[in-house]
């Protein structure tokens, strides 16, 4: 039997969620360009075809939005957990704890069941919104805000994060972002939902543990790393010595390759193409965005003979900073929108389910006997 470390390239299950097109750059939800939905579609809207399979009629969607916002509150109790929680918590670390937490208060019923599928998947997606605006105010020692039920999701999401409401440009900014990161085939924290799915486990503990794999530097926490990367190297003039050093030593440079992407990433062009069309009046992010670009181009010349080229990382945190948000928020972000992808996964596995028990092969030592041991 051979070891194939990381199991790249082994497949794991057949899916009609998403395909990638690695050598093309092209990335396709349920048939449909990603580029398309992001000119497009909306949050929701793309989280529905994810889900249940193709886009959602008027009405369908209607009802859809609807039974989001009648679970759109988080229990008291919930909220007292997070008020106990350490201020310099990571948000991530929350969103995990709370999501596990949230599962308590529901009755466990058959994951088969199609009915409890779906009050599990609208909860979750109602939910996780709630809990990352609100970690962000207790935080900062404020009270949660109520939702406004004359929002909708991400133009709620915003306004109960900030505490005002949103303009319409950054609703339609954060739109566009969630689309990008809402689904990505088997990646770690798929392939974690999965594993957990497949053991029949509650959904609200199958989103846990793939939030806990996206919480990790080499998948979503590395948008955070791009920022301090930027940040680190200060000014344009530092840019070929700061790539120069990373290269000689042989350090990845954040922002940059992918296991599967040998081209640019689709999502990577989409996020430039949303710097490009900004005003952005930020002194600070102005910066950073210029030294964004030099290090592209400077990489670029230095690697993209080797496939090395952006991916969805170098140019979310800009945009994500152009809205507002703290940088430690950044993968919380994410998870928020790739919810809908780990429940297209998790629903789509379980319907033909097989527990996943893969097997190693042992290198240690044996005959070893208790009274040969050291004294």
């Amino acid at each position: 039997m051979d070891i194939i470390p990381g199991l790249a390239d082994v497949p794991v299950a057949h899916t009609k969620i998403c395909l990638l097109d690695g050598k093309n750059g092209k990335l396709i939800y349920r048939g449909y360009d990603v580029e398309e939905l992001f000119e497009k579609s909306n949050y929701l809207e793309t989280a529905y075809l994810l889900i249940f399979g193709d886009l959602p009629s008027k009405a369908e969607y209607e009802n859809f939005k609807k039974d989001i916002k009648l679970h759109t509150r988080l229990k008291f109790r919930i909220i007292d957990v997070m008020k106990n929680f350490p201020e310099k918590a990571h948000p991530i670390e929350v969103l995990q704890s709370v999501v596990s937490c949230l599962g308590m208060f529901y009755k466990k019923e058959n994951v088969l069941n199609i009915d409890y599928q779906y009050l599990s998947i609208v909860k979750l997606l109602a939910k996780i919104p709630l809990i990352i605006a609100n970690w962000n105010r207790i935080r900062n020692g404020d009270n949660p805000l109520e939702p406004n039920p004359d929002f909708d999701y991400v133009e709620n999401f915003l306004y109960m994060y900030f505490g005002q409401k949103p303009t319409k440009e950054k609703v339609e900014i954060l739109e566009k972002c969630l689309i990008l990161h809402a689904e990505h085939s088997m990646n770690a924290s798929t392939f974690a939902a999965i594993v957990v799915g497949s053991t029949l486990a509650d959904p609200f503990t199958v989103i846990s543990s793939a939030i806990g794999a996206l919480s990790g530097p080499l998948h979503g926490g590395a948008n955070e790393d791009v920022i301090k990367m930027f940040k680190e190297i200060e000014s344009l003039q530092n840019v070929k010595k700061y790539i120069d050093e990373k290269l000689e030593s042989k350090k990845k440079i954040p922002g940059f390759g992918h296991r599967v992407y040998k081209t640019y990433d689709p999502r990577a062009k989409l996020l430039k193409k949303i710097l490009e069309n900004l005003e952005i009046k930020d002194k600070e992010l102005r910066n950073l965005y210029s030294i964004a670009q030099e290090v592209e181009k400077y990489v670029l010349e230095k690697l993209s003979h080797k496939g090395v080229y952006p991916n969805v990382d170098f140019y979310s945190g800009l945009v994500y900073k152009y809205i507002g948000f703290d940088e430690d928020m950044y993968t919380s972000l994410f998870a928020l929108a790739r919810v809908s992808g780990w429940l297209a996964h998790w629903k789509e596995y379980i319907t033909d389910n097989k527990l996943i028990r893969p097997t190693e092969i042992y290198i240690g030592e044996v005959n070893k006997k208790y009274n040969d041991r050291k004294v």
